[in-house]
This record gives C-alpha cells, structure tokens and sequence, in this order.
C-alpha cells in the first residue's frame, strides 16, 4: 500500500514536471511584440525590424515591430514598462534608458527596477552633417563660425536630453561655443529639417545619414567614435578633426519588463546573439553603419551602469534638467 501511494506520488510529480517542460517548451505561442521608441526610419527603427525579422525567422512566430515615438524614447520604453512579464513585449532601448534618470525627477519607469535585461545588439556610431549652405568644411572650421556669430547657428535634435542633444551640448561645453537647440520628434525629423533648410546643423547616427551623404543632401564633418567608419572612410573622427574628448556613440539592447521568467529571458537573449551571429543580418546591420554587438544580460545589465554614471557627469557638467 506504501508504495503504491509513493509511486503514485512520483507519477504525480513526473506529470506535473512534464507539463512545466512542455510549457517552458510551448514559447513563444503567439506573436511578439518589440516595441521602437523612436519613428518609422529611424535607426533604432531599422534595426529593429531588421533583427525583428530573423527572430522570427528563428522563433517560429511573428515579432511585430510597434513604433512608439515621444518624449526622446521614453514614452516607448514607459509602455514596456508596464506591459505584462510574460515574454511576449519586449523593448529596443537607447542610451537614453540610461540617460533619463538623470534628466527627470519623475520618470514612468525605473530603468534598474523596471527591465530584466535580455541582450545587447548594436553600436552605432553618431556623425555631425551641416546643411550644403553652411559655410564650414570642416569640423574646426564649425566651430570658429559658431564662435564668430554666437548664438546664430541653430542644431536639430531628436528631443530634448536624446543622445544627439547632449552631444551638441558636450560640444558646446567642450569648445565654449554658443548654439540653439531645436528639437524635433526624433533624430530623423531633425535630420528632414536640416535638409530643408530649417536648422544648420544635427548629429545623427550614420545608418540615417549615409543616404543623405551619399545624395550630397548634408555635408559630414566628423564622425563621434574613436575610429573611422568603414561606409564612409573619408570622414575623419573627432579627435582627428581636432576635437578631443568628443566622442558619443549610440547603443540598442533588448529589454523585457520586470520578473520576466528567466527561462524565456535566457532563451530570448539566445536568440538574438544567434541572431546577430548569423550572416546575413550581420551584413545587413553593416550596410546601415551598423556594428553588431552581441552581448548577454549581465553585459548589457554592466553597460546601463556605466552609461549611467557617465551621462550623469556630463549633464551635470552643463547644467542640463528637465523637469
């Protein structure tokens, strides 16, 4: 009778450890959603996409890209946020999930409390392009004109304390120069602005400003990395352009809302550095001025740190709040 009832137990056990298999196993059953901060064209719009194709490629199941613009990101990643920890929304953060802790008192989200993260994917260097009539050549030559007439030049932004502003802002402290800022609803309306005339300069991530480049629609002056881009050779870094201590790169990690199951977190983050590894996407991402940075949650976990305390000095720095 005893051990009837303990192997009856252990078939319970067996059952239910089976039907926890399974359901680990069912993931992802429906399509998922990987909300973009930013607008139809953007970068973090064509990476997205870009990486949200081969996810489903290899998920077996849609990843719906929903564009979710404003308040330079964080209206996006407020919305994943609050979405439920089941695995199926996912967000396409910025530098700026680091940076707004720092810029606002009150945000919709936690940055730390918030996320579990899931995997770093990309690096982005930004450039600086002037519009055709402005009467700079180089990123020197910029900066005098904006010496000589303070308060004249004007830069487009993606909003106000995206990575774009603070970079013009850095540059400002960095050469004690005068512009004024003028933000738009993401770096490409910005960038739509200066091509028409309306701003005289924008920095912008590479992957947006290689066509417009190559249109001969915007002059580049300086890419902000620490190395030469390999889409556009000819276009030299900051510090060889003579500016040093001026380099700003963009960043992308996937992020899922908080107390996410860990299993579906390590699957998820699996997935997109398999992803990434793959050679198509890779040279796809390279095509756009993209660098593939594959990375796991601890790593991208370490990279908000960091940003975070060094976005925080430079706003510091230039006095710069928002609320």
């Amino acid at each position: 009778m005893k051990s009837a009832l303990v192997a009856g137990l252990l078939a319970v056990a067996a059952m239910a450890c089976g039907a926890g298999a399974a359901f680990a196993q069912a993931y992802p059953a429906k399509p998922i959603r990987l909300i973009l901060p930013f607008p139809p064209g953007a970068p973090n719009d064509m990476v997205g996409r870009a990486l949200g194709q081969k996810l489903s490629e290899q998920l077996g199941t849609s990843v719906v890209a929903d564009n979710r613009p404003g308040a330079g990101g964080n209206l996006g990643i407020g919305a994943a946020a609050k979405s439920p920890p089941d695995g199926y929304t996912l967000v396409l953060a910025t530098p700026g999930i680091a940076i707004s802790p720092s810029l606002y008192s009150k945000l919709a989200y936690d940055a730390v409390r918030d996320f579990a993260p899931v995997a770093r994917v990309t690096a982005i260097p930004n450039i600086m392009v002037v519009h055709p009539s402005v009467p700079a050549k180089t990123l020197k030559e910029f900066i005098a004109l904006a010496r000589a007439h303070p308060g004249k030049i004007n830069f487009a932004s993606g909003g106000p304390g995206t990575t774009n502003h603070l970079a013009n802002e850095l540059l400002k402290h960095l050469e004690r120069i005068d512009m004024v800022h003028v933000p738009y609803k993401g770096a490409t309306l910005g960038m739509m602005a200066m091509i028409s005339g309306e701003v005289d300069e924008v920095i912008v991530p590479v992957a947006s400003a290689i066509p417009q480049i190559r249109a001969g629609k915007v002059r580049p002056l300086a890419v902000l990395a620490d190395k030469r881009v390999a889409a556009l050779p000819e276009v030299p870094t900051t510090k060889e352009a003579g500016v040093d201590n001026f380099v700003v790169t963009v960043w992308y990690g996937v992020f899922a809302p908080a107390r996410t199951p860990p299993n579906i977190v390590e699957r998820l983050s699996r997935e997109v550095v398999r992803a990434l590894e793959a050679p198509d996407l890779r040279e796809r991402l390279t095509a756009m001025g993209v660098d593939p940075w594959p990375g796991t949650p601890d790593e991208l976990a370490s990279l908000v740190r960091s940003e975070t305390t060094r976005f925080a000095a430079v706003i510091r720095s230039i006095g710069l709040r928002l609320d």
